[in-house]
This record gives structure tokens, sequence and C-alpha cells, in this order.
């Protein structure tokens, strides 16, 4: 399978710094970008379902066994010694053709294993194949996978090419790069004072008085003094 990733040591950036700051590179995130495809989606419901068939199959066989040995048990007094070496035996075998089937259906390169390269490489080919079509639009000499083993610990958005990916799969959403919108502005209640009425008495005195507009136009009364 052709892949475009390329996996960088570290360690060639910090040594030549001037060849990788003439390079202009970005990053994916491959994950994100098959989990947003159906029929990988598709592909991953298949292999969940063989799965869990396979496994009800070993637990079958693991029932049929514990009776094997219940039984074996119940009657082991009663049986000669060549009919407990019988059924030792028979058990015995029953134990490794578990564990042979198990390793045929989950081990490594089992029936599973196989059926996932099987269902998920179109799938991966598709995307490799949009990332090198992009990397090429973009002139990218090299693109790292945000979901691989490369650790990166800080990563700038403006290299960013999953959407453009996206796009070239034909994923890419609509308010791709638009400004989010704005919230509704929300009112704060002022806090009130606590305590109530008796609070407010307290801080009465403090607050600076100020008079009506009918008390201000009150005429002065000869004798009197003006408040």
């Amino acid at each position: 399978m052709k892949r475009f990733l390329f996996v960088l040591p570290l360690l060639w950036l910090t040594l030549l710094p001037g060849i990788a700051s003439a390079q202009k590179f970005g990053y994916v995130d491959s994950e994100f970008l098959m989990g947003k495809m159906p029929e990988y989606a598709q592909a991953q419901q298949e292999l969940n379902t063989l799965s869990q068939n396979w496994q009800k199959e070993v637990e079958a066989q693991k029932k049929d066994l514990d009776r094997l040995y219940r039984t074996y048990q119940a009657e082991e007094v009663l049986l000669t010694e060549p009919m407990k070496k019988k059924r030792q035996d028979e058990i015995l075998k029953k134990e490794q053709d578990i564990k042979s089937y198990q390793n045929k259906v989950f081990g490594y390169e089992g029936q599973l294993f196989k059926k996932r390269q099987e269902l998920t490489k179109p799938v991966q080919d598709r995307v490799f194949e949009a990332i090198e079509k992009v990397a090429k639009k973009k002139q990218l000499a090299i693109v790292f996978d945000k979901a691989g083993d490369l650790t990166m610990l800080y990563t700038n958005p403006a290299h960013d090419y999953t959407e453009f990916v996206m796009e070239e799969l034909g994923l890419a959403s609509e308010d791709r790069n638009q400004a989010a919108q704005k919230g509704a502005v929300r009112t704060v209640t002022p806090p009130t004072t606590p305590g109530g009425a008796a609070d407010d008495a307290v801080f009465e005195d403090q607050r600076p008085a100020s008079k009506t507009p009918a008390q201000s136009k009150q005429p002065v009364r000869k004798g009197s003094k003006p408040e």
C-alpha cells in the first residue's frame, strides 16, 4: 500500500534547521478523517459483528469443556484407570482445540486480523491518495500524521491540512474556515445585598441624598432660611 505519510525523526529537525525551515510541511489527523467516512464506519460495524459471533462460539466451546470436566469429577470414583485416562485425554484435547480456535480467529494474522485488513484497506488507500493530492497542490514536502506514532507536543493550526483532505474526499463541511456565530448576549442581574431590608436600612445613610423635582421647586417662605 502506497503511503505518503513520512515520519521524520525530530533529530533531523534539530541537526538541520536550515533544511527544515526551507521545507513546507503540514499535518493531518488520519483517525479523524477515517472516522468521518461512512465506509469506514460500516467496516467497523461488520468487524464488531464478526468478533461477537466468534466470541460466542468460543464461549460455547468453553461451556462444553466445563460440562466434560464436571461429569468427569462426578463419575471419577466409578471409573477404572483406563477410563480415567481416556476422559482426561478428552478434556485435554478439548482445551487444546479451544486455544487453537481462539488463536486462529483472534490471534496475530488470524481471521479477524485479515478481515480487518480486507475491509479497511480500501478506506485507507482513499485517505492516503487524498493526502497525496493535497500535498502536491499545497507544495508540501512533508506531511505528518497527528494520529500516528510521532509525538507532536505542539501543533499550530496553520499547518493543519485535515480539512483540505476532507474536501478532497468530498466530506468537508460547508462552514469550514468560517467565523463562529456570536451567541446571545446575556444580561446579568446585580446580586442583592444579603440580609434583605435590614441591610438596606444600614446602607441608606451612605447613599447620596437626592431631591425630587417637586422639592427643588418649592418657594422659600419669608422669614425662613432655605434648607
